[in-house]
């Protein structure tokens, strides 16, 4: 078989590829012929990379399609694992050279990182895991809600939390977690199989336990495990009294004695929440005409993703839950998917998952893919800074809101932000005690371990008599799943975002130049380097989180008092 492009190979078995592999394996390299054979060698990962993205993204648009699910079973557990196996030894071979050159730097850096940890006995463990995402997405991408005598999918009550009706909102809240409470044990009975192979991996390579493994496999070269637990400590001091403050803030506003979990949802600022688009191509069109005030660059950016179809955003049945936006390398494209419901967090979605978009238009000029594939700490500052440097245009003619309807969506989205390092601390605090506790193979030891952590973050809310709904939530978290100790990225860039934010309200142009020049260095330089290229630095202690929050909670006093 010809490996020349992603269709070429879209029904392709190991043994179809294995061959193109193998010839980069073989072939001789010096430092006269290095570059070539590395170009060689991104192409292929371009073309395969992307066939199997494709099969994912198919499978995820359709979870109830079995031969969907073939495909996309045969390339993440069959293809997938051998092909990192092919990869490390490839590495392998170029780190034997000893040469490298200005923009390798990282490059080379993640390579050696992968040779060592790479075990050959873990092929097989990675292809189980894999196969059991596989389970947890079918499974959870299958839950419908029963409402008003019909099966909903569970994006599609988004709008009932909203409800001003508190009777409607409980509804809602009871039947969008009822699939996860019904389904706890056979979650659980995945996450088991999953933790017994982390950790068997994580022996594998000569870890202690799966966190040690995660922070080397993910390259985490610039923070540890005791930076993360300062950052837990951090949030714990800096950002729940803040958000406690919401809290009863909104209590009062709603006029309750309990804070109940169904009454987060509500607006507090319209009679009605915010419905600011009716259709997924007009959430598309009024997004493309933000863009366009923005920088025209990235609204030909997204024009683009409409023209192609590389935009999947509506909720419908057996739809996989969640959102993403994957970079299909081959073609130097990137794709978005997400459940469209028609409320203000769609909005945030899309503008978040186009910042992802944008970087992989932007580092699509680096000449070979891992170049261009950053470190999820740095994917995410992309993305959460472009939710915060879109939000001033929300009122823009032709985008979604009225101006005092952009301010209640500004304020609310900063209400998020501090809400999300919150359950950003319990997430990744969860995780770090399931892998090093001693007690993580035990479901019930599990759930009683989030309960725990969650109270230490979420306060003030009123969970009395909703144990099994409030475990419920961390196998909602589907992270945890299919990205195990992918979290904590999400808390690190959003205090980065803020400081892009406060420099864009100081220096517009400035601010938005500088966040360009990060997007197109791509993976070329350290964690530490490219938040500087952006104007922000790594936040895990109180004293650097104290002044950010300060600014947010400050704005949203600001934009309360213009209601």
């Amino acid at each position: 078989m010809q490996v020349t492009s992603p269709a070429s190979i879209a029904g392709a078995t190991w043994a179809d590829l294995e061959p193109a592999f193998d010839e980069l394996l073989s072939r001789p390299i010096d430092p006269a012929s290095v570059e070539t054979w590395l170009a060689d060698w991104s192409r292929l990962e371009e073309v395969v990379t992307e066939a199997i993205s494709s099969a994912m993204i198919a499978y995820t648009c359709n979870t109830g399609d079995p031969e969907r699910e073939a495909a996309h079973r045969r390339f993440s557990i069959e293809i997938a694992p051998k092909a990192e196996e092919k990869s490390v030894k490839l590495a392998e071979k170029f780190a034997r050279l000893g040469w490298t050159r200005p923009g390798l730097e990282q490059v080379t850096a993640r390579f050696r990182r992968a040779i060592e940890i790479f075990r050959e006995a873990s092929v097989a463990l990675t292809a189980e895991l894999e196969e059991a995402g596989t389970e947890y997405q079918r499974v959870t991408g299958s839950f419908m809600a029963e409402w008003e005598g019909e099966k909903k999918p569970l994006p599609q009550l988004g709008p009932f939390l909203q409800s001003p009706d508190r009777s409607i909102r409980e509804r809602a809240f009871r039947a969008t977690i009822a699939p996860y409470v019904d389904a706890r044990d056979a979650l659980a009975g995945i996450f088991d199989r999953q933790y017994r192979l982390r950790q068997q991996v994580a022996a594998n390579a000569g870890f202690a336990d799966y966190q040690a493994y995660a922070f080397a496999s993910k390259c985490r070269f610039d923070y540890t495990p005791a930076d993360c637990a300062r950052f837990h400590q951090a949030v714990e001091s800096a950002v729940v009294p803040v958000v406690e403050r919401m809290h009863r803030y909104r209590a009062e506003r709603l006029g309750v004695d309990r804070l109940r979990p169904w009454d987060l949802g509500v607006t507090l600022y319209r009679d009605q929440p915010i419905r600011p688009f009716r259709t997924a191509e007009e959430l598309t069109r009024k997004v493309h005409a933000m863009f366009e005030h923005l920088d025209p660059v990235l609204a030909g950016q997204f024009q683009v993703m409409m023209d192609e179809g590389l935009l999947d955003l509506e909720s419908r049945k057996n739809k996989a839950p969640g959102g993403y936006c994957d970079t299909l390398h081959y073609r130097g494209r990137p794709f978005i998917f997400m459940n469209a419901a028609g409320v203000m967090d769609d909005v945030q979605t899309l503008l978040h998952e186009a910042g992802h978009a944008f970087h992989a238009f932007s580092s699509d000029r680096q000449a070979l893919i891992w170049q261009r594939h950053p470190t999820a700490e740095s994917a995410e500052l992309a993305s959460m800074s472009m939710e915060l440097l879109a939000a001033p245009l929300l009122d823009l003619p032709g985008a979604f809101l009225s101006r005092r309807d952009a301010a209640i969506a500004r304020l609310e989205h900063l209400e998020d932000v501090l809400l999300t390092l919150c359950h950003v601390a319990s997430i990744d605090a969860l995780q770090s005690w399931i892998y090093t506790s001693g007690k993580g193979h035990d479901a019930v030891a599990r759930d009683r371990g989030w309960l725990d952590i969650r109270a230490r973050f979420e306060r003030v809310v009123d969970w009395e008599g909703l144990d099994r709904e409030r475990v419920a939530r961390w196998y909602r978290q589907l992270h945890i799943f299919l990205y195990p100790f992918y979290y904590i990225e999400y808390g690190i860039a959003q205090l980065g975002a803020l400081q892009v934010w406060l420099n864009y309200r100081r220096d517009p142009a400035g601010a938005l130049e500088a966040y360009r020049r990060f997007l197109a260095r791509g993976a070329t330089a350290s964690l530490p380097d490219l938040y500087r290229e952006a104007g922000a630095v790594l936040v895990f202690d109180q004293d650097r989180m104290v002044p950010l929050v300060v600014a947010v909670e400050e704005e949203i006093s600001r934009l309360r008092g213009l209601l």
